[in-house]
């Protein structure tokens, strides 16, 4: 990677892994794209940063070009319950914007990362320990898109040459940017309430567990898999990664070993409810470990005593 173009670089993950990739390879030589979401100061000030729509082919060439770019992080998505809202809208980014990129990649020759989800996976998916390799049934418009993604993704390593790799993120957790409209946000919210009004009211009920991730090991893992030797990499694409498991009761309990006053309750959102309990418990990452040697740092303990003391900090000054 010489010259790297983030896609969706102002959201929650984008924000944070062009700051690190801006660190890693120079402030100049990694060009942040946004489309809508106002990117925070740090962002803007560190490098250049860029406007496009992911679904103009043009708007992409435009900057792949100027900045003669030979890697893409494309971050740009409409996340699951957004997606349930307006399934039009998360198409039309989720799989032609992505058509363009692969197009873009292929036409200039550029290594391509590509984030799915754990939300490929549906109803008839082993829930517990979730293999790598089986059945992909979402029923979600979310989780079509991201499926569809991995299998283009294929198609293109296959068919054109192009090196994409990618990642299946369980939720993400991170103090820098608020969530926009996945399912697990609950994991991110729960601490801001925590800290500014000591009560939370949780959408998903007691018990629902799904697979997590610090930030920082999201980060880790996407940089780790783009400078992995492509001889050791059998799949490619849709690595199953997680570092933790949990479910409401067990992030409120953390939490509170820490704010003894924080209480919360539930009001069930039935729309996010129901995409969660579609969604693994815990996913078999086993073979990103074998061919990449993904490991992470942190588990719910260290997460949650990290992300308190930055949150405070950010909110409280």
């Amino acid at each position: 990677m010489k010259r790297i173009l983030v896609i969706g670089a102002a959201g929650q993950m984008g924000s944070e892994l062009t700051m690190a990739l801006r660190k890693r390879y120079g402030n100049d030589d990694v060009i942040a794209a946004g489309h809508k979401t106002k990117p925070n100061k740090k962002l803007l000030e560190s490098g250049p940063f860029v406007y496009l729509d992911c679904r103009k082919y043009q708007d992409i060439e435009k900057f792949v070009k100027k900045y003669r770019v030979d890697t893409i992080f494309h971050l740009a998505a409409i996340l699951s319950a957004a997606a349930e809202a307006n399934p039009q809208l998360a198409w039309d980014v989720n799989i032609n914007g992505f058509y363009n990129v692969l197009e873009m990649s292929r036409d200039y020759d550029c290594a391509l990362f590509a984030p799915s989800s754990i939300g490929v996976f549906g109803l008839t998916t082993p829930l517990d320990n979730t293999p790598q390799d089986t059945i992909q049934r979402p029923n979600t418009m979310y989780g079509v898109t991201k499926v569809a993604g991995e299998l283009l993704c294929d198609y293109y390593y296959h068919r054109f040459g192009v090196d994409t790799r990618g990642l299946r993120y369980p939720g993400l957790i991170s103090y820098e940017t608020l969530p926009g409209g996945g399912t697990t946000d609950y994991a991110v919210e729960i601490f801001y309430a925590a800290i500014k009004e000591k009560k939370y009211t949780c959408f998903l009920k007691e018990g629902t567990y799904l697979d997590m991730m610090y930030m920082p090991d999201a980060i880790n893992s996407a940089i780790k898999l783009m400078e992995a030797d492509p001889e050791k990499l059998k799949h490619r694409n849709a690595f199953n990664v997680t570092a933790m498991s949990f479910a409401p009761e067990h992030l409120y309990a953390e939490i509170k070993k820490i704010i003894p006053e924080f209480t919360m309750d539930y009001k069930v959102d039935p729309v996010r409810q129901a995409i969660a309990e579609s969604w693994p418990n815990y996913m078999d990452d086993s073979i990103a470990r074998e061919e990449w040697g993904w490991k992470p740092e942190y588990d719910l303990s260290a997460m949650t005593k990290d992300m308190l003391e930055k949150l405070s900090r950010k909110l409280l000054g």
